[in-house]
């Protein structure tokens, strides 16, 4: 209890300072009086009894920093007072301060920014009921009757699946409309640990075929859509041509798989089917860890489940599949190869801090220079080496404090564009925001740049010669204890801001060889709709064909129109089509089958693209009938398949069929997938059918989903409107959606890495600009500090020419030096930028040739600037400046 009390009494002086201050000199003051009083009455005269008294006391001062000791916390009152000290030289200071702070918010703030992300993505919990728990296979995707499978046979988790990506059509509820849909085990919400805000989720067994017809709505949807009627549970509602029942409205704070879900639909899960069963969609799996289970546990009883799953399999699978696959924490599996991406920018950003550490510290250095006699005078007073670092660490980590007040508030303004450099469905990215994580993280790296940018600089400032300083009046002693310092900062400054550099000019050049890629058509004055009529009304295969054949036909017939063709996927929207092939005369087993990109298109595609037309014919309206059954290849294709013969006349069948299709024509290659490659590397080729009854998917349907491709003059909007209207006049169910220019289409398939590249320039200007400032400033130094060398130097008969010499040697040798590091550093750590380059080897020489140039001709123009005000020294004014 006693120490409880003293304890409390400390705390209770640090406040009331002033008061406590007044109270104890008035005491202290009584205490002499009496004392002075006793020694007068013993005979001392006036001045020894005081001298006398003060002594008895054992001095005022000493007696107040006692009795402050024991009333209060030393460390902490010496602290206080440092940082009140350092504030008022940094009031005092003004031009030093607005520069410091200003640099190192550049560095915080640039760290603030993008640790939000990877606190968004990688470390913030998922906004799900105990999400450590959760689970994802990474590196493995299922078919329904693999998941089927593993709902039986894993005991350490409780699993679900789902697939993405999937559309369906909303119809009547006034204007037809497309929305987003995800296909979902029936224990998928449960397993995630959620529950929705209106009504159920879906019961055990719904997702199996017969008992699947049923949906759960997005809060957006109902909101949007239905007015958020809180009546619509139970409610039906017809999804392309189906209707199912609404169970149930997701909280507006559920975006899980995608932030793009309108709705949740179960899966159709049917054994009888073995396509839809073996061969459809293969999904992503999660589960949550039973009770007592661990995610090696789980990670185990999948590798087991991978080898024996195979077996069961109506067909080989390749030895590739789920090669890698791993049960690992949800959140790693969701991230994917943005962890890799993100981690890569937050060392990008920590190079800028450093090499503003750097600057900030030369700047402390040059102003150690001028506070060398005040340093001297401190230490002449009784004030210790490590009192003096203390006082000088404290001011650059209030610096770095008050520069961290600013960064915050910079990186606050940039975190909305930096959400535009991510995809929209980034997990996690929607909720990026500066919290007490990335608060917290941004006050330790303020801690950390205050003391690296004010080590070096206190170091070298306590070190000063008492003597010597309070001779110099302050000059010229720090300032060459410093030079080295200074040097070596400057040195360290390039190689970091090299490293950087050649990491952008890199993605650069990468991004200029992308945005110049050929993507095999033309995308100019081309418009793109997608038309989604139900999937039951192309169950009559003859009917979807006419009605898209009449599409066309009316929509090459209006005004302001040159062209109109459909295909069933248009190059670079992301959506794959596969289908295996057997080649005439080349028997395979169905493991080595080739597996090809498969295009389905109506005649005039090719010229409308203008996709040039190399061998044989293109398709013309007879080939709509599928009799006889005719097939393009693409020229890669071509010579994979019959190298150094002529393809046209060749036959191949698709898998699943009976028929043998002829090939009539070869065109050129086009970038499918993105315009990195034509198609995936697991891909073998491309071919073309014409869009007839018999050109049929992976599933035996022909597509119902087709994208119009419109040749305008000038793009106008009332195309748009107009093909509208003859969608509906056709089928009043069919909705348009998706409308964008082929030129838009382009662009966008290079926007992600032109933002991660826009992202590293923008770093590495940072550092460029930091760089040069910090070789500038080092040479101007050495020139101020050696004026009365150069003057008399001049005196002596120095030309002009030596003296700029002498200058640039200075700023050169630290320059070459500092590339010289970098260009190292860069040739190693480059290559972890492999993963994002097109066509450009991480050590690519000219590019770094190039960097290593730039920072030349910088260093040289940043030296000459002092080295001209050199030459320009008067001999007389630099005598009298000393």
């Amino acid at each position: 209890m006693t120490k409880l009390r003293a304890t409390l009494k400390r705390l209770a002086a640090l406040f009331h300072r002033t008061r406590r201050d007044a109270d104890l000199a008035a005491e202290l003051d009584s205490h002499l009086a009496l004392h002075i009083e006793d020694n007068l009455r013993a005979g001392l005269s006036p001045e020894e009894a005081r001298r006398q008294a003060l002594i008895q006391l054992g001095g005022l001062d000493q007696t107040k920093e006692s009795v402050r000791a024991q009333r209060g916390f030393p460390s902490l009152d010496s602290l206080l007072h440092d940082i009140r000290f350092a504030l008022r030289m940094l009031r005092k200071n003004p031009g030093f301060t607005i520069v410091a702070v200003l640099t190192l918010a550049l560095g915080i703030g640039a760290n603030t920014a993008i640790f939000s992300l990877v606190n968004a993505v990688l470390l913030r919990p998922l906004p799900f009921h105990d999400s450590s728990h959760l689970v994802g296979l990474q590196n493995g995707s299922y078919p329904k009757g693999g998941f089927a499978a593993m709902r039986e046979r894993i005991h350490a988790l409780d699993v679900a699946a789902y697939s993405d990506g999937h559309q369906f059509n909303l119809t009547g509820q006034g204007d037809p409309v497309r929305l987003n849909g995800t296909l979902v085990s029936a224990e998928f919400f449960s397993v995630l640990g959620v529950q929705p805000q209106l009504g159920r989720l879906f019961s055990a067994g719904q997702d199996q075929a017969g008992q699947d017809s049923f949906v759960i709505l997005s809060d957006h949807l109902w909101r949007n859509r239905f007015e958020a009627d809180p009546s619509i549970v139970g409610h039906v509602i017809d999804l392309d041509g189906v209707p199912r029942q609404v169970v149930g409205v997701m909280p507006a704070d559920f975006r899980f798989p995608s932030v793009l879900t309108d709705v949740w639909v179960p899966l159709n899960i049917d054994p009888r089917d073995a396509t839809s069963y073996w061969a459809g969609d293969y999904m992503p799996v999660i589960g949550r860890l039973k009770p007592g289970a661990t995610v090696a546990e789980a990670d185990a009883e999948i590798q087991q489940f991978d080898s024996n799953v195979r077996t069961m399999f109506p067909w080989p699978m390749p030895k590739d599949w789920n090669a890698g696959v791993a049960a690992v924490p949800l959140q790693r599996m969701l991230a994917g190869d943005l962890r890799e991406l993100l981690l890569i920018l937050l060392g990008a950003v920590m190079l800028v801090l450093l090499i503003a550490c750097a600057n900030v510290a030369n700047l402390a250095l040059a102003r150690g220079s001028t506070r060398a006699k005040e340093i001297a005078i401190r230490a002449s007073l009784g004030a210790s080496r490590v009192r003096i670092v203390r006082q000088l660490i404290t001011e650059s980590v209030v610096t770095a404090f008050v520069g961290s007040a600013l960064g915050i508030a910079f990186a606050a303004g940039c975190l909305s564009l930096l959400k535009t450099s991510f995809p929209s469905d980034t997990p996690g990215l929607a909720n990026t925001a500066i919290d007490w994580r990335v608060f917290l993280f941004t006050l330790v790296l303020a801690l950390i740049a205050g003391l690296i940018s004010g080590s070096a600089p206190s170091i070298e400032c306590s070190q000063t010669q008492l003597t010597e300083s309070l001779k110099s009046g302050g000059r010229g002693v720090a300032a060459s204890a410093s030079r080295a310092a200074r040097r070596g900062l400057v040195t360290g400054e390039v190689a970091l801001a090299v490293l950087l550099v050649s990491a952008a000019g890199l993605l650069i050049r990468s991004l200029w060889l992308l945005s110049n890629v050929n993507p095999g058509f033309g995308s100019e004055h081309l418009l793109t709709m997608r038309i989604t009529p139900n999937e039951s009304f192309c169950d009559d295969a003859a009917r979807c064909v006419e009605f898209y054949r009449q599409v066309a036909e009316n929509v090459r017939a209006l005004p302001g129109v040159t062209g109109a063709a459909l295909i069933n996927t248009l190059p670079l929207n992301g959506e794959v089509n596969k289908r295996s092939v057997q080649l005439e005369g080349k028997p395979a087993t169905d493991q080595s089958l080739p597996l090809t990109w498969q295009n389905i298109v109506s005649p005039g595609y090719f010229s409308l693209m203008k996709i040039p037309l190399l061998r044989g014919r293109a398709f013309t309206d007879e080939d709509t009938t599928g009799n006889p059954p005719v097939v393009m290849l693409s020229a890669a294709t071509a010579h994979r398949f019959w190298p150094g013969e002529d393809p046209v006349g060749k036959h191949l069948q698709l898998s699943q069929t009976q028929q043998w299709w002829t090939v009539v024509g070869v065109v050129g290659d086009v970038r499918a997938f993105n315009l990195r490659q034509n198609v995936p590397d697991w891909m073998q080729g491309t071919i073309y059918l014409p869009y007839s009854p018999l050109s049929t998917m992976e599933d035996k349907r022909v597509p119902a989903e087709m994208t119009l491709a419109v040749g305008t003059f000038n793009g106008d909007a009332g195309v748009v409107q107009s093909v509208r209207d003859i969608v509906s006049r056709l089928d009043a169910d069919a909705p348009v959606s998706e409308i964008q220019t082929m030129s838009a289409l382009v662009s966008s398939a290079a926007s992600s890495s032109r933002s991660v590249t826009l992202l590293f320039a923008s770093f590495a200007g940072i550092a460029f600009l930091l760089g040069a400032v910090g070789i500038y400033g080092v040479i101007s130094f050495f020139v101020s500090q050696r004026t009365r060398e150069i003057g008399i130097r001049v005196a002596l008969g120095a030309q002009p020419a030596h003296i700029l010499k002498m200058v640039m040697r200075e700023g050169l040798s630290m320059i070459v030096a500092g590339v010289a590091i970098g260009l190292i550093a860069a040739i190693a750590l480059t290559r972890l930028l492999g993963g994002l380059l097109y066509a450009v080897s991480p050590t690519d020489p000219l590019s770094l040739a190039a960097v290593a140039l730039l920072f030349a001709l910088v260093a040289a123009l940043a030296c000459y600037i002092p080295a001209r005000r050199a030459m320009r020294v008067d001999p007389v004014t630099a005598m009298r400046s000393e």
